[in-house]
């Protein structure tokens, strides 16, 4: 781990934890990239990420609330008996709570998310769709709420705000209804940058990295 990836997690509530990219007297007026990590994963997953994205970011890595195996989730998997969308309502709150005590320090938030992150990330930004420059999701979905009224998608379809999905047609682990969905919401509500990569399956790699990096400074640092 590089040496801008180690600044210890902070914790709220003792129900989630936060790993940052810089020391918290580099942080003031910084934009803030904060990321959710996928199902079963951990805050140190992502943050890893960092040296490769642009250094004006400050980054924040989140850790989920909820225990799965050797790691954490957000929620349970969709298509089991244990999901529940109130679920869904209870980690984008948690986030809403901590983001809410660190967002005047920051200039610009954007939100990352992989897989099971990225239906975080859309969620944050479907709840209040007025707070945030950018999404970016790998290899993940958005989820179908069913009409519920925690999402403003009236509100995010009439911002559309810019949002990059990245992710390869061969991935193993997002269901085709949830990526058919997630087409149909993401063409109607954002201004969507979408890449289809080949031999990543479900992952990042390090071309959608490098077309990651670009896509922020030119969508976020340059807007």
């Amino acid at each position: 781990m590089s040496e801008n990836t180690q600044y210890a997690a902070g914790n709220l509530g003792e129900d989630l934890i936060v790993q940052w990219s810089k020391p918290e007297e580099e942080r003031a007026g910084t934009p803030l990239l904060v990321m959710f990590h996928g199902y079963g994963s951990n805050e140190a997953d992502l943050i890893g990420l960092a040296p490769h994205l642009p250094e004006e970011f400050t980054i924040a890595s989140l850790r989920a609330p909820m225990r799965e195996g050797m790691g954490y989730k957000w929620f349970s998997l969709v298509h089991t008996p244990d999901y529940s969308f109130d679920q869904v309502k209870n980690s984008v709150n948690l986030a809403l709570k901590w983001l809410d005590e660190v967002k005047a320090n920051h200039s610009k938030i954007v939100l990352f998310g992989f897989s099971m992150g990225m239906a975080m990330a859309t969620s944050l930004l479907r709840h209040r769709p007025d707070e945030y420059e950018a999404v970016i999701g790998c290899s993940g979905f958005a989820i179908d709420a069913h009409g519920d009224d925690f999402f403003n998608d009236a509100a995010v379809a009439e911002r559309k705000p810019p949002m990059f999905w990245g992710r390869d047609q061969q991935d193993p682990v997002i269901t085709q209804d949830k990526v058919e969905y997630t087409n149909e919401w993401s063409r109607a509500h954002v201004d969507l940058t979408k890449i289809n990569y080949s031999n990543m399956m479900h992952s990042i790699s390090a071309q959608e990295i490098a077309h990651i990096n670009e896509y922020l400074r030119v969508k976020v640092l340059s807007a």
